[in-house]
């Protein structure tokens, strides 16, 4: 299996798509090897400025732990633990996040050995050895390794709480199909889902995947930014976020960090979209309950 790099970086760097896929091997996807950690240091682009933001060290502690932790347990379970602290070690804009080169610098120079515990298969397909799936190094935000779980933590937190995001991550159905919708850039409505999924209204992976089609189809015909509004983000918030992350103490591995305080989810709008989606699902739920008799 994938060992944790003997040389690891001091600072997080950037390393492009093209550079990535290069060293995606049949080898490494396997875990059979490692990644040419030297030569991808090399042709990484070093990230300017001197922000303690930008140390690996932190970054790889956490996941050390997170590993440990979860050595003798479902390995799905590590990334409710693991996201919200990804996300409140990082202290990443959401322009900076948009940027896949870091995270695949984080997947293979970084930590590759966590990519390859957590998405490595138990048996292979057509006659192939178990491997990694190559979009859990270098893929889209809903399917990289660690994309996933930053970009989890971002919209589904009720501005400072992490505790929506501890659902969420803790749906493996959430990540996989929710994540993927537009219309969680809606604080309201991503907390809605959520509600939802945890009071137990969607929990099976076939709910919840009926739960986010009629909420997206709704979405077409009703603007659920004027249907259930949102209070304006305050953006200096985040700033002062990241820049007190100079200072900040390492993240707690016992209790939940605490996100930007840029304000909770208007409590009026997400009562008004789970009363919405509760009749939307309860319509979706028997017309799939006639399909069957049928």
């Amino acid at each position: 299996m994938t060992d944790k790099p003997d040389h690891m970086p001091h600072r997080l760097a950037l390393l492009s798509d093209v550079n990535a896929a290069k060293n995606l091997s049949m080898g490494v996807l396997t875990g059979r090897e490692n990644p040419p950690y030297i030569a991808l240091r090399r042709i990484a682009e070093q990230l300017t400025g001197e922000s303690a933001r930008l140390n690996v060290e932190p970054l790889r502690d956490l996941i050390d732990d997170v590993m440990h932790l979860y050595r003798d347990d479902a390995r799905t379970k590590a990334d409710a633990w693991l996201a919200p602290r990804l996300h409140a070690a990082l202290r990443l804009t959401r322009w900076e996040a948009a940027d896949a080169r870091i995270w695949n610098f984080i997947a293979l120079s970084v930590a590759p050995d966590y990519v390859a515990w957590r998405h490595m298969p138990v048996k292979g397909k057509d006659g192939l050895p178990p491997m990694v799936a190559p979009a859990r190094f270098s893929g889209t935000h809903y399917t990289q390794a660690f994309s996933r779980l930053w970009w989890a933590a971002e919209l589904f937190r009720d501005g400072a709480k992490y505790d929506p995001v501890q659902v969420a991550c803790g749906n493996q159905d959430v990540l996989n199909t929710v994540l993927r919708l537009d219309i969680i850039d809606h604080r309201p409505t991503a907390q809605a889902l959520i509600r939802l999924v945890e009071k137990g209204t969607a929990t099976t992976g076939r709910e919840v995947n009926a739960l986010a089609a009629v909420a997206n189809t709704a979405a077409s015909t009703l603007m659920y930014d004027v249907f259930a509004t949102d209070d304006e983000w305050d953006g200096s918030i985040l700033d002062e976020w990241i820049r007190e992350g100079e200072s900040a103490p390492p993240v707690s591995r016992r209790s939940l960090p605490d996100g930007p305080a840029d304000g909770p989810v208007p409590e009026k709008a997400v009562d008004t979209l789970v009363r919405y989606f509760e009749e939307l699902f309860v319509d979706a739920r028997v017309r799939g309950k006639i399909k069957d008799e049928t």
